[in-house]
C-alpha cells in the first residue's frame, strides 16, 4: 500500500485554511497515493483549547470535514486519514472527541475517537475531550487498519493500574497501525516518543507508521519526526525534525533498516527555539522584532536566534547604556549586531534616568551612590519603555530574554526586563544558556567571546555582577533543578550535600516571586516534559 505522509504545520482555528492544505495535497498525491495520512486536530492544529468550546468553531470544523468528504470523491483511489474534534449530544449531554477520521470514495469508514487523552500542563485534553472506550479497525483495500492517535500508543506509560490498554486488544488483528500525533517538544522527548513508538511496534507485530505535527504554537513547539517501522519494530523511515516533510512509502516493497540518531541535545534545543520564533510571528501577523542588547550572554543568544529565524534585515538591536554600563558592554553589543548584520542603535537612557530622579528624590529620598532597588528597577523600567516605544511605532514584537533561572528567583524586574511579546529561553537555565552559545560559536565566532566570558552582571549599580546577589548559577540551577521540577523538599535538598542557608534562600526566592511567573509574556517550552510535574504556586500564602 503507497502511503503518502503528510508532516504539515497547520495553524490553530484556521479550518478553511488548513483544509485548503489538505485539499492540495490530495490534488498532487490523489493519483499516486493509496492513503494520505495527516496530523492529529490537524483541521483544527493542535492545541485549539477554549475555542473548543465554541458551537460555531465545532460546527466549523463539521462543515471542512463535509467539504473533504465531497472533494474526494475526485480521487476515489485515495483514501484520507485526518485529525479533527467531533461533536454529539447524548442522552442530553455534550461530548466532544479528539477524532481521527477515515475517508474513502465520499464516505466516512472509519471515525476513531482518541483513548488515552494526555494532561499536558497547557492543553489538559480531558478537559475538553471524553475517551474512546475501545480502539477500531477498519478494512481498506484488502487489509485491516489500526487507527490510533498520539498517546493511545503509550497505553504502559499513561493507564493507571486496574485499566486496560485498548491497544493491546488488536494485537493479532490487523495488518498495519496508524497513529496521528501532535506531540509537544522537549529535550530528549524524541527518543522518548521513538522508543514508545518501537516498543509498540514490536508488540503488535506489525508495521506501524505515525505521522506527526510539525511547528510551533504559541508556547508548544512540535517537531516532526514522524516515523515507520516493520512489525520486528526496526525503523524503515524517518522524517525531518522541525521541518515540514511530505513523502511517499510503499509498505509492501521491502527496504533497508535504518539506524535512530536523536538530534544532538543542543542542536535539538536551537533548531527547537528558532521554529518557535519564526512560527510565533508568522502566527501573530509580526515580521520584525526589537530585543535590548546588554552586551550579556542572554540577550546575545536570543538576537543570533531571532536572526535564524527571521532573517537579520528584520531584527533591531538597541544598547541603552546608563550611568553604571561599562564602555565594554556597549562595544560587544556592536560586535555582535556587526557579527550578525543587523540593525543596531544606541539610545542612552542617562537623561531620562536623571529627569526621574529629580521627579522622585523630594519623594522618595533616593541616592544613586547605593545600592537601591527603587533606582535599579527605574534604569530597567526605562529600558521596557524604550522597547515598547519602538513596538508601537514600527510594529515590532519585542523579544524578552530572561532565563529560568533568573525567573525563577525573581531576578527580572516587572514592566522592564520582562516586558515584550515573547520570551525566548525563559525555559532555559542558565548554564544551558551557555552551552547554547557555545553551540552557536561551533564553527566560527558569532556571539564575542568576551560576552561569554565576562561575569554575568546586569549593570544597574557600580560593579555589579550577578553573583553580589545570586548563588553561582551552576549551583543555583542544580537547587532549582531537584525543587521546581522534581518537586523536592528543603530537607531532601540538604540531605543531597547542599549548604541550607543557600538552599533556604533558593526556595524563598522561588515561592515568593510567583507573582512575577504569573505576569510573564508567553515563554517557549523545551526542557521540561510536559507530562511531567506541574507547578503553580499559591502568590497569597505562607509555606
Amino acid at each position: 500500500m503507497k502511503i503518502t505522509i503528510a508532516q504539515l504545520n497547520p495553524v490553530v482555528g484556521d479550518v478553511e485554511g488548513n483544509l485548503e492544505r489538505a485539499n492540495n495535497l490530495l490534488s498532487q498525491y490523489g493519483a499516486g497515493s493509496d492513503l494520505i495520512v495527516f496530523p492529529e486536530l490537524f483541521l483544527t492544529g493542535y492545541p485549539p483549547l477554549d475555542l473548543l468550546e465554541r458551537k460555531w468553531f465545532l460546527k466549523r470544523a463539521a462543515d471542512a470535514v463535509d467539504k473533504l468528504i465531497r472533494y474526494s470523491t475526485r480521487y476515489p483511489q485515495t483514501g484520507i486519514l485526518i485529525g479533527v474534534p467531533t461533536f454529539c449530544e447524548k442522552e442530553n449531554e455534550k461530548r466532544i472527541y479528539n477524532s481521527a477520521i477515515f475517508i474513502y470514495q465520499g464516505k466516512v469508514l472509519l471515525n476513531q475517537h482518541k483513548s488515552l487523552l494526555a494532561p499536558y500542563e497547557l492543553f489538559d485534553e480531558s478537559y475538553y475531550f471524553k475517551p474512546a472506550s475501545k480502539v477500531s479497525t477498519v478494512k481498506f483495500k484488502g487489509e485491516v487498519l489500526g487507527v490510533t492517535i498520539g498517546e493511545d500508543l503509550w497505553g504502559d506509560l499513561l493507564w493507571s493500574e486496574g485499566k486496560t490498554d485498548p491497544l493491546r486488544e488488536l494485537a493479532g488483528k490487523v495488518d498495519l497501525m496508524l497513529n496521528i500525533a501532535a506531540f509537544p517538544f522537549y529535550q530528549e522527548g524524541e527518543d522518548t516518543s521513538y522508543q514508545l513508538a518501537k516498543k509498540s511496534a514490536c508488540n503488535l507485530g506489525v508495521p506501524l507508521l505515525q505521522v506527526k505535527q510539525v511547528g510551533a504554537n504559541d508556547q508548544w513547539i512540535f517537531s516532526g519526526q514522524s516515523l515507520f517501522f516493520n512489525g520486528q519494530g526496526e525503523l524503515l523511515l524517518r522524517a525531518d525534525s522541525f521541518k515540514e516533510e511530505i513523502t511517499t512509502i510503499d509498505t509492501k516493497v521491502q527496504v533497508t533498516k535504518i539506524g535512530y540518531h536523536p538530534l544532538p541535545k543542543m542542536e535539538a534545543i536551537h533548531d527547537a527555539l528558532v521554529l518557535g520564533i519564526k512560527d510565533y510571528l508568522k502566527k501573530t501577523g509580526f515580521t520584525k522584532v526589537v530585543l535590548g542588547l546588554s552586551g550579556g550572554i542572554d540577550s546575545a543568544v536570543v538576537s543570533v536566534l531571532a536572526v535564524e529565524a527571521l532573517g537579520r534585515e528584520n531584527v533591531l538591536g538597541i544598547a541603552m547604556p546608563s550611568l553604571f554600563s561599562s564602555e565594554g558592554s556597549i562595544e560587544d553589543s556592536r560586535a555582535l549586531a556587526n557579527n550578525l548584520g543587523i540593525n543596531f542603535k544606541v539610545i542612552p537612557i542617562l537623561p531620562i534616568y536623571e529627569a526621574y530622579l529629580q521627579t522622585l528624590t523630594p519623594y522618595l529620598e533616593l541616592d544613586q551612590n547605593s545600592r537601591d532597588t527603587t533606582i535599579e528597577n527605574i534604569q530597567a523600567r526605562i529600558r521596557g519603555n524604550i522597547w515598547m516605544a519602538f513596538s508601537n511605532k514600527y510594529g515590532y514584537l519585542v523579544l524578552v530574554p530572561s532565563n529560568k533561572s533568573e525567573l525563577a528567583v525573581g531576578y527580572c524586574t516587572l514592566y522592564g526586563d520582562m516586558s515584550g511579546g515573547l520570551s525566548v529561553i525563559s525555559d532555559l537555565p542558565k548554564t544551558i544558556v551557555y552551552e547554547l552559545a557555545e553551540y552557536i560559536n561551533r564553527e566560527k565566532v558569532v556571539i564575542p567571546e568576551m560576552i561569554i566570558k565576562k561575569a554575568p552582571s546586569a549593570e544597574l549599580y557600580p560593579d555589579q555582577v550577578d553573583q553580589d546577589t545570586l548563588p553561582p548559577y551552576p549551583l543555583l540551577d542544580q537547587v532549582l533543578e531537584y525543587y521546581t521540577e522534581q518537586g523536592c523538599s528543603f530537607e531532601e535538598i540538604v540531605a543531597l550535600g547542599f549548604d541550607p542557608e543557600t538552599v533556604k534562600w533558593i526556595i524563598k526566592s522561588v515561592n515568593r516571586n510567583e507573582y512575577k511567573r504569573r505576569q510573564a509574556v508567553p515563554g517557549l517550552m523545551v526542557m521540561r516534559n510536559p507530562l511531567g510535574l506541574k507547578r503553580r504556586l499559591p502568590v497569597a500564602a505562607k509555606f
